[in-house]
């Protein structure tokens, strides 16, 4: 009964996250869509409030509507026109205290993650932690600052060290490059490891091989 318990969950846990991740970022999108609805019938009360009020109930519309919306806006954003609207809009934005310390900063982090050129996750380390005895691993996310750079002199790396099993959490590192081990596996592979707490191993084993044979490191 424990084993075939144990083979229902495997089949079944896989399936019922993907699926309440799914639904979680489908109700976000139509979440949004509905806050902008709610907005406009106090703003604008007439008689075609409750059109706008059943246009809103229906399902999938605001999921639609706003798939459409991002994707109108990326596309007037990578033309002429649009890049220099979003010049404008930057400036704007920025022009305002403690609004354009955040816009910033989200807009520094999105264009690193998203974008191709970025260095963000760009491979997976082994490094020492918690202790010299023990290694964990990490992915490479850039260069120091020239100012930290300049203060320590060495060769340096930022790394960031996901938690188990939850990897949207983590610490931010700064190591000797010399003190790392890259691995050959994915990123991809590396994140499944790591969230799997080291019990589903990566599916190429060059990288944990690259790395045993550094342990002298």
């Amino acid at each position: 009964m424990k084993k075939y318990f144990i083979a229902g969950i495997l089949v079944w846990a896989p399936m019922s996250i993907t699926i309440w991740v799914i639904g979680w970022g489908l109700g976000l999108l139509d979440g949004v869509f509905g806050s902008v609805m709610h907005a406009i019938i106090t703003v604008f009360p007439n008689q075609f409030s409750s059109d706008l009020q059943h246009f809103r109930e229906l399902p999938g519309v605001g999921i639609l509507i706003v798939v459409s919306v991002i994707m109108i806006t990326g596309l007037l954003a990578i033309n002429f026109a649009g890049q220099w609207w979003m010049k404008v809009w930057d400036r704007l934005v920025n022009r305002i205290p403690i609004v354009r310390s955040i816009y910033s900063s989200v807009q520094q982090v999105s264009s690193t993650l998203f974008s191709g050129s970025g260095q963000a996750f760009s491979k997976a380390l082994l490094i020492r932690y918690p202790h010299a005895d023990s290694w964990a691993i990490a992915f490479q996310t850039g260069m120091p600052a020239k100012e930290v750079a300049a203060k320590l002199g060495e060769d340096y790396v930022n790394v960031f060290l996901p938690t188990t099993p939850n990897p949207t959490s983590g610490f931010f590192m700064i190591v000797p490059r010399a003190h790392t081990i890259e691995l050959e596996m994915s990123v991809e592979e590396a994140l499944k490891h790591i969230v799997s707490m080291g019990s589903v191993p990566p599916t190429s084993s060059t990288g944990l091989t690259a790395a045993k044979s550094n342990h002298h490191l």
